[in-house]
């Protein structure tokens, strides 16, 4: 195709490369400047003049051999670029930014100017006196390598955490355990809280008109607020989310778990002899409180069944699965909608499905927790939670009565 596209004439060479971009259909354009090694405008430029062309001319141009007739300009026609013309240019715009230009010391490849392309214009005009179009200035940036970003998450906050990587030894060792004996594993979390009412939330959605919410989020404007608290069953992949209208506390996960456990738990793992639930170590369930240990407790002897903890390191919450394989899913079914009522919240996440055969059930409590509770007196010395001798701190049972 490049051979061809070669041999043409300007004109033929830009209506060939847009009729093949037409053949292909949607991203046909850059697919073909690619391929061709020519500019997108010149694709959307050829397409646009072969879609104007009669039938006729489309046949006769589609069976077309490449002849030698004169070119229509001559090669390297047409006006030069900015910095063919004006050498100079490099280093005087590289003198402009020099000032305005942060990065790392040690790699030089990472680089950033806080300077726009106007202001790149006026910096240019009043330390070189010369003018030029922001266009040049844009195509300017790109010869020199910069390119329009923005701060990407890809980093891991690895701070020294003693015994961490031994803590994930441990957690794919309880796993092995948990999957060998047919018992559940569950990967418990809260999503983040989100209020009710015309506020604002990321994404874009199909509409004929305009949407329009207020321009601040201010709770005081808020008709609610919905505290998905989830948990994620990784043999079965099903996701179950107890939506609260209250507060994020240690009891309303606990009542969170005691309800997957008699709606779902009991019936799918009906020979269960304990339950290993994976989460990360602040929040509701967090490691080093003994409130949640306390109402882990009364749930234990409540359902008769073992329940084991095993919590992620600090700043390892992103591993626990909850986060990769129900997170974003729910995330994505709920983006741009505007959360007017509780009803269309759960609507919206019990319609979480992915090609894997994700499925998400919803419930609300509407329970009223309290916040500042405090542990019992007697907990500590009289509690039956047995900690691991590997790692106790994060690793624990909550053993029911009579075991």
């Amino acid at each position: 195709m490049r051979r061809y596209y070669e041999s043409l004439n300007e004109r033929d060479r830009r209506r060939y490369a847009g009729m093949e971009a037409l053949i292909l259909g949607h991203g046909g354009q850059n697919y073909i400047a690619k391929i061709l090694g020519c500019s997108r405008k010149t694709v959307r430029k050829g397409a646009v003049e072969v879609a104007k062309l009669p039938l006729r001319t489309v046949q006769e141009l589609i069976g077309k051999v490449p002849d030698e007739h004169p070119k229509i300009r001559n090669a390297g026609g047409g006006r030069k670029p900015y910095w063919i013309s004006n050498p100079e240019i490099d280093e005087q715009f590289l003198g402009a930014l020099r000032d305005h230009t942060a990065g790392d010391p040690m790699d030089e490849k990472i680089r950033w100017t806080n300077l726009r392309a106007w202001e790149i214009v006026e910096a240019l005009k009043d330390e070189h006196g010369i003018e030029v179009s922001r266009n040049v200035v844009r195509k300017l940036l790109k010869r020199h390598g910069y390119r329009l970003r923005k701060a990407q998450k890809r980093l891991s906050l690895r701070k020294s955490v003693p015994d961490r990587n031994e803590q994930f030894d441990n957690i794919v060792k309880l796993r092995s355990v948990y999957l060998k004996a047919g018992n559940p594993i569950i990967s418990m979390d809260t999503k983040k809280k989100e209020h009710l009412g015309n506020f604002y939330r990321d994404g874009h959605l199909y509409t004929l008109e305009e949407l329009k919410v207020y321009d601040h989020d201010f709770p005081s404007f808020a008709e609610g607020v919905v505290i998905p608290h989830s948990l994620y069953d990784l043999q079965l992949n099903i996701g179950y989310v107890q939506v609260g209208t209250s507060h994020d506390t240690s009891e309303f996960a606990c009542d969170s778990f005691r309800h997957w456990w008699y709606d779902y738990g009991c019936k799918n793992y009906p020979n269960a002899t304990s339950i290993l639930v994976l989460c990360d170590g602040g929040g509701s369930n967090s490691s080093r409180h003994y409130l949640f240990k306390q109402d882990l407790q009364i749930l234990a002897d409540e359902i008769g069944i073992e329940i084991r903890i095993a919590h992620y390191p600090p700043y390892c919450s992103k591993y626990n699965p909850i986060e990769h394989r129900l997170f974003p899913h729910i995330t994505r079914a709920c983006q741009g909608v505007v959360f007017s009522s509780l009803k269309l919240v759960t609507d919206l996440i019990s319609k979480t499905r992915t090609h894997k055969g994700l499925k998400v059930f919803v419930h609300v409590i509407e329970k009223a927790y309290q916040t500042g509770r405090k542990v019992c007196k007697n907990f500590k010395s009289t509690m039956r939670i047995v900690f691991d001798e590997t790692l106790p701190k994060w690793n624990y049972c909550a053993v029911p009565k009579g075991f």
